[in-house]
């Protein structure tokens, strides 16, 4: 009798393991990452800290249902995008209602904290992005996580840039325009992976 790691079905088991395996890890970065970012964002009032903040928990719910979702159907994973889609457009409505409240408050946040978080928070999705790239083509699941991991790096760096900017211009202005900036790129990314998923969903129909 053949070896069991030589059968195709022994191959996919194993696939799932590790792609389980790596779901738990980026979950918990993200999980721990999103109090830390809210939590001073909150304190500090920076829009693009909360708006980034709000990224991580949509994050760490959306690896949670991809958890789920990596023994299952290929309709099953659809479904898990589409709803991943979903909660990725509802934080991208909230982080623009931050946004405009920030408009009203007149605040300038601390560079300071905010590059320091802003870089924390890219040091801990560069790990996430790294440990999701050799998932990144399997399917529909793993595709969608990926480009919020993708999406997250981006953010980052933009935090890194509001940073930036609040310490030359010495106004909130940098930190709106970045939290409405984080916010379009959730819209974007939401918009994509309802497409996909769509029509991964319609594919799978008998």
């Amino acid at each position: 009798m053949s070896d069991c790691c030589s059968d195709k079905a022994c191959e996919l088991d194993a696939l799932r393991q590790h792609q389980a395996s790596v779901l738990k890890v980026v979950l918990a970065i993200n999980a721990v990452m999103f109090i830390v970012e809210f939590s001073v964002g909150l304190v500090s009032g920076s829009a693009s800290l909360l708006a980034d903040s709000l990224d991580m928990l949509g994050d760490a719910l959306v690896y949670g249902l991809s958890l789920y979702a990596v023994a299952e159907s290929q309709k099953t994973k659809a479904i898990s995008a589409l709803l991943k889609g979903i909660v990725m457009a509802m934080f991208g409505l909230l982080a623009t209602g931050q946004v405009i409240y920030k408009l009203t408050a007149h605040h300038i946040p601390s560079y300071e904290v905010i590059g320091t978080i802003g870089f924390l928070a890219l040091v801990a999705n560069s790990i996430c992005f790294v440990l999701l790239w050799r998932h990144r083509s399997i399917d529909i699941n793993m595709r969608s996580i990926w480009l919020c991991s993708r999406n997250d790096v981006v953010a980052n760096v933009a935090v890194l840039a509001a940073a930036g900017g609040v310490w030359l211009t010495g106004r909130s202005w940098p930190d709106l325009v970045v939290g409405a900036l984080i916010a379009a790129l959730f819209l974007k990314s939401a918009t994509t992976i309802l497409s996909e998923s769509s029509s991964e969903l319609r594919r799978a129909q008998p």
